[in-house]
């Protein structure tokens, strides 16, 4: 049966030529488009690579200070992460780290600006980087506050051309460093950056005693089911954590997040610690690509009444031969079906040379995308329910005919 569906499909493709092309370029624009989308997005709440345990750690990014008078809001400081999150019971390890800031570096007769962070020993066992020459600081290498760093590859190719960069020293905010290793370059949230030091080498120990700083936090726990039991200790830890001024600040907020948790809670401007809106942000990207593929799937229905229109004469002649409105049914919409996996094989591919030309073009610094095989599922997912959405209803109101009316060629 389906052989036969797939040959009348074939036959009826290549007679209306003009018809398929147009149904194709719809059919693809929207998958590139669909998938393209959900190909970063994927990369940002499920990163793979060097944030790949990321299902086993949240992050925490903020702290929020509450009086009478008003809020502040700004990163977590160290003391915070070195006094009480390391305390934690249900967390494996604690990691703390700088965000990223412009530096200059200076080279003999040339100064490059370049992002800096400073990190602990832990923030190097939880992150999975790829080293490509060297190694990465040891835990002696913080807790002696050596003057040690890394780079990752574009930065050492920018500084250094094509010498080894390990072994080679760099001028930063009056301060030297021997570059003991090499990374890959990444984009990922808590790894982007062109050069990391230790936290110990800060020019003074005043970081050690702030509560709000310039500082973020990674717990992570032995396995995803940890979290939430993370979260739970916090909101009974955050209760003994002291404000910078416990005469002017009343209440201290610190909440941990996954990674779609604080996409979610950024984008929504959420502060509350239990509910960052992640549902409603992910209800809103779907219903914002069902909108989107609402357009294409409406013209493809315009496009395919018209097309079964002018088989009105053969729907006529195979009802006469007794031919049941079922089988009609399944004909048109298995041939449509078929154009739109057509459509996605060619749309999968497309995404697949726009993924590579996105990673390679340097639009966005250190992006890399793939398409990977959850968005080849997507992709073919997508092109069946546009096969179904935009033939079964023409195909059901044309097989519903009168046969001698069809035979006429009238509808």
């Amino acid at each position: 049966m389906l052989k036969n569906y797939f040959q009348i499909a074939c036959k009826v493709y290549m007679r209306r030529k003009l018809f398929t092309a147009i149904n194709l370029l719809c059919i693809v624009l929207t998958m590139v488009v669909l998938l393209v989308v959900t190909a970063i997005l994927q990369t940002a709440f499920y990163p793979k690579g060097v944030e790949g345990k990321s299902e086993r750690f949240l992050q925490i990014n903020t702290v929020m200070q509450i009086s009478k008078n008003g809020t502040m809001r700004s990163p977590v400081g160290y003391k915070v992460i070195d006094q009480y999150l390391r305390k934690m019971k249900t967390v494996e390890k604690v990691a703390g780290v700088t965000g990223p800031e412009s530096v200059s570096v200076y080279q003999k007769d040339s100064v490059n600006e370049i992002m800096m962070r400073r990190a602990d020993a832990e923030y190097w066992q939880i992150l999975d980087f790829k080293v490509l020459s060297g190694r990465v600081p040891s835990e002696d290498d913080v807790k002696q506050g050596r003057f040690v760093a890394v780079i990752n590859e574009s930065t050492a190719k920018k500084l250094f051309g094509r010498e080894a960069a390990v072994g080679k020293k760099i001028n930063t905010g009056g301060q030297q460093f021997e570059i003991i290793g090499v990374v890959e370059d990444t984009l990922h949230l808590n790894a982007y950056s062109d050069l990391w030091v230790p936290v110990t080498t800060f020019p003074s120990s005043e970081y050690r005693e702030q509560y709000a700083g310039n500082f973020n936090a990674l717990l992570m726990g032995k396995s995803a089911a940890d979290l939430p039991l993370i979260k739970d200790e916090l909101l009974q830890l955050v209760k003994q954590i002291n404000a910078d001024d416990p005469k002017h600040w009343e209440h201290t907020y610190i909440w941990a997040d996954g990674k779609l948790d604080f996409f979610a809670r950024g984008l929504l401007s959420r502060d509350d610690m239990a509910d960052s809106g992640a549902p409603m942000f992910v209800g809103g990207i779907m219903l914002a690509m069902l909108l989107f593929m609402l357009l294409p799937a409406l013209n493809l229905v315009n496009l395919n009444s018209g097309r079964i229109m002018e088989r009105a004469a053969e729907i006529g002649v195979r009802k006469a031969f007794g031919a049941s409105n079922r089988e009609l049914v399944k004909q048109f919409v298995m041939e449509n079906i078929l154009l739109c996996l057509v459509g996605g094989i060619v749309g999968l591919i497309l995404t697949k040379l726009t993924l590579i030309w996105l990673s390679n073009a340097d639009l966005v610094p250190y992006m890399k995308v793939d398409l990977s095989s959850m968005v080849f599922v997507y992709g073919f997912a997508i092109a069946i329910v546009f096969g179904v959405l935009s033939g079964v209803i023409p195909a059901w109101k044309m097989s519903r005919l009168d046969p001698v009316l069809a035979l006429k060629g009238a509808a």
